[in-house]
């Protein structure tokens, strides 16, 4: 957000309510969520939705100054409802809960127009200051407050150490880590869960974690649509069985 918006959100806040939209298909999470916030009393809870749908005719309806949206969401994901909303009212700011947090999900939230990335575990306090935060115009990362440009900044530095791939002319980002990414190209080659594990040296368990986390970032139910995925993204590559050479 521009610099003169932002200080103008400042100003109007200081003398108002911050109205909050709760986005999450936990019923039990989003009452935890409400009753934490009751107890602030500039901040007021306007609503609560289980999916991307109801989000979005929530947000046109009750115009929230915050909207704290869950990544994995039915119908839409927590990315597609972020970018929606905030194309449409770019004066909404938008904090993305997740259980998962890593850094190629923070820049896929942040691209996506969040103001902020949480962890799902984070303490009451802290969300209320981030929700303070981001209701000014701020943007916050990894418990760092940023103003706009300083945003713009951090993200063109951090989009250089990402993988990337080009469809259709247009630049896209990996949303797996490096090491996923490997585990991913020795499914795909028809590894199973031990061999990867003896080839990495790492546990089974290990593997196990990392797979959960591919099928949940990639939004597929199991290993062979995950593959699919990735070599239809040209992430991995089908390899000779002759040789060893991999990517």
């Amino acid at each position: 957000m521009p610099h003169d918006e932002m200080m103008e959100l400042a100003s109007r806040r200081s003398a108002q309510t911050i109205d909050v939209l709760i986005v999450d298909d936990h019923p039990l999470f989003r009452d935890g969520l409400k009753r934490a916030l009751e107890f602030e009393d500039d901040i007021r809870v306007v609503g609560q939705c289980q999916d991307g749908p109801e989000a979005l005719a929530a947000a046109r309806l009750l115009h929230p100054d915050v909207i704290l949206l869950d990544v994995n969401l039915p119908e839409m994901n927590g990315l597609q409802v972020a970018r929606q909303i905030r194309a449409e009212n770019q004066r909404i700011s938008v904090i993305v809960l997740t259980a998962y947090h890593d850094s190629q999900q923070v820049m896929h939230a942040m691209r996506a127009g969040a103001a902020a990335y949480c962890a799902k575990d984070v303490m009451p306090d802290d969300l209320v200051r981030t929700i303070r935060t981001v209701a000014d115009g701020n943007y916050v990362v990894d418990d760092r407050v940023m103003s706009y440009d300083e945003l713009q900044q951090w993200m063109s530095v951090s989009l250089g150490s990402m993988p990337s791939y080009i469809v259709d002319g247009e630049e896209h980002f990996v949303p797996l880590s490096p090491r996923e990414l490997e585990i991913l190209d020795f499914v795909t080659n028809g590894m199973s869960n031990k061999e990867i594990a003896v080839r990495l040296r790492i546990s089974q368990q290990t593997v196990k974690n990392h797979m959960t986390s591919i099928l949940k970032k990639l939004n597929v139910q199991d290993r062979t649509q995950a593959a699919v995925t990735a070599l239809r993204h040209g992430w991995v590559r089908i390899r000779d069985n002759s040789g060893d050479n991999r990517r």
